[in-house]
């Protein structure tokens, strides 16, 4: 019975693994952002060049989440699982280490594609620890170490590079790899080998035979298909904002691509005898509906997560260690509610859970929607906390419900899709509230600074303000002259100021607006049934 289940020790030191490899990965796609001026300086490299070291590893990231149980079933889980870990820490090593900007990006590369396969796999191998009526406690374990990365990540980040140099980010990975290789080595199991069919009734002799295994061909063209299509996809999403979108030429060139590619893709794929991704799952409704809710949730993550530090830097002139700290509460408070929805799951209707979680993050949405000048850190950490217990009705019952329905190599090619639609979704969201905040804050600058005028009585009295408040003394000491252009860069600062938060309430707004239509996949999501048997495998 599900009441009478304990995990057994060999059982808790693979979750300890998993979440263990969950943690190196994540927490390395967001820890480089806060070191990237470091970087900058020490390497003498530009923005634009420095930002492919983040670029250059989600793109590989991307590529590799949807094929790891395809390539763990082609190597063996073990080995693939270990060799991904190992080539993550040797590949940070040689980050750690690189002498100038090239070698940095290449071995980003590296880490991303060894990384890519650590989330996937390490989801499935906390799932299958537990039954399918304990779905919802796994999704829980798993789930905190996926919430809990991206932000201590920053915060984790900007310590080590201040106190020990920006090259510590990745050299820290060493020892925590090599206990993570260690430990995967010992204690994962690779799946078994699929066994020969029962013997069959030759047609041609009339004598019974036994067909042998044959392992199927590697899908090249499905590959091929699926590498330009999710690589240029997500070069296009990174890259759109500061490349212009289609005035770029290498912009319209990806998308013209991944447009051709992924379509491509999905045709060859329901065709091939052996895919490299089963297509066909997207037939069962709850993978439908659960990649889908995982992008809105991706979408509304990583785009506040883009957004909210830029935020409490410009208004409240928070520096990156303060504003990693600031969202630690809320992060620590998702992690305790993950148990909680985990039991929750088994008692109530996990579209019930869904549904408040929907409903608290557009409620904590619209609690940003009344920022402004004047918002101070309390604000801020009321909404970071609406979230965060927002984010455990979420991740937990939409994993629990998707994964719980598959074993074997199918759960961990639906745990690959469900972590790249939460990445795809990340990317769209960051480079949606980007673009937004880019032409809006454009269009609002016209607007209030044709309003800006020594005609304007209240220009004239904003002025007027600024004198008075320098003092006489500086007045006679800098002239009339240098007294006008101080009161007007106060003004233009203070337009600024009002761009962007006029700006940053639109775009909210919006992002508020597209959250909700995660209630259409929800609407359609089917009730689970209750599992209270023992769980086959698929």
């Amino acid at each position: 019975m599900a009441d009478d289940f304990k995990l057994k020790p060999e059982s808790i030191l693979i979750i300890f693994t998993a979440v263990l490899a969950s943690l190196l990965e994540i927490v390395d796609t967001s820890i480089v952002n806060v070191a990237i001026p470091t970087m900058m300086g020490n390497l003498g490299a530009t923005l634009e060049d420095i930002s492919w070291v983040v670029t250059g590893y989600i793109i590989a990231n991307a590529i590799v989440l949807p094929l790891s149980a395809w390539l763990g079933a082609q190597i063996g889980r073990r080995k693939y699982y270990v060799g991904c870990i190992l080539l993550f820490t040797l590949a940070s090593v040689a980050c750690g280490l690189a002498p100038d900007l090239l070698t940095l990006t290449i071995f980003r590369v590296f880490q991303g594609l060894a990384g890519g396969a650590l989330l996937p796999t390490s989801q499935a191998m906390i799932q299958e620890q537990f039954p399918r009526e304990k779905a919802g406690t796994a999704s829980a374990i798993y789930g905190m170490s996926v919430m809990i990365g991206p932000t201590i990540g920053p915060t984790l980040g900007g310590y080590l590079t201040d106190n020990y140099g920006w090259r510590m980010i990745f050299n820290i990975n060493l020892p925590l790899g090599i206990l993570a290789a260690a430990l995967a080595f010992r204690y994962v199991k690779s799946a078994p080998k699929p066994v020969a069919p029962e013997p069959v009734l030759d047609p041609v002799t009339g004598l019974m035979k036994t067909v042998e295994f044959k392992k199927p061909k590697i899908d090249t063209i499905g590959l091929a298909l699926l590498c330009v299509g999710i690589g240029c996809l997500q070069f296009v999403l990174e890259r759109g904002q500061a490349d212009e979108w289609f005035d770029s030429v290498p912009i319209r060139v990806c998308s013209l691509l991944a447009a051709l590619a992924i379509p491509g893709f999905i045709w060859w794929e329901l065709k091939v005898e052996a895919p490299i991704i089963n297509i066909r799952l997207f037939k069962n409704a709850f993978v439908r509906s659960g990649t889908l809710l995982m992008t809105a949730l991706g979408f509304m993550l990583y785009g506040l997560v883009f957004i909210l530090p830029v935020f409490v830097g410009r208004v409240m002139n928070f520096s990156a260690t303060q504003t990693g700290m600031l969202f630690i509460p809320g992060a620590l408070l998702t992690a305790m509610c993950m148990p909680v929805v985990g039991a929750l799951i088994r008692k109530r209707d996990p579209r019930v859970l869904i549904l408040f979680g929907i409903l608290t993050i557009e409620c904590m949405l619209f609690m940003l929607t009344q920022f402004g000048a004047e918002t101070g850190e309390p604000q801020v950490f009321r909404a970071l906390l609406v979230r965060g217990l927002a984010m455990a009705f979420l991740f937990v019952p939409i994993n629990a419900v998707v994964l719980g329905q598959f074993r074997g190599q199918e759960l961990g090619q639906v745990s690959g899709l469900l972590n790249l639609s939460r990445q795809l979704g990340g990317s769209i969201g960051i480079a949606l509230i980007s673009t937004l905040l880019e032409r809006n804050s454009h269009q609002n600058y016209v607007e209030l600074a044709s309003h800006v005028s020594l005609l304007n009585p209240q220009t004239r009295m904003a002025i007027a303000g600024t004198q008075q408040g320098m003092g006489s003394k500086l007045m006679s000491e800098l002239g009339l002259t240098t007294m006008n252009n101080t009161a007007l860069k106060a003004i233009s600062y203070r337009i600024q100021q009002q761009v962007f938060l006029m700006s940053f309430t639109q775009m909210i707004w919006i992002v508020l607006i597209i959250f909700g239509f995660a209630l259409v996949p929800l609407a359609l999501m089917k009730k689970p049934a209750k599992v209270t048997g023992p769980v086959e495998a698929h």
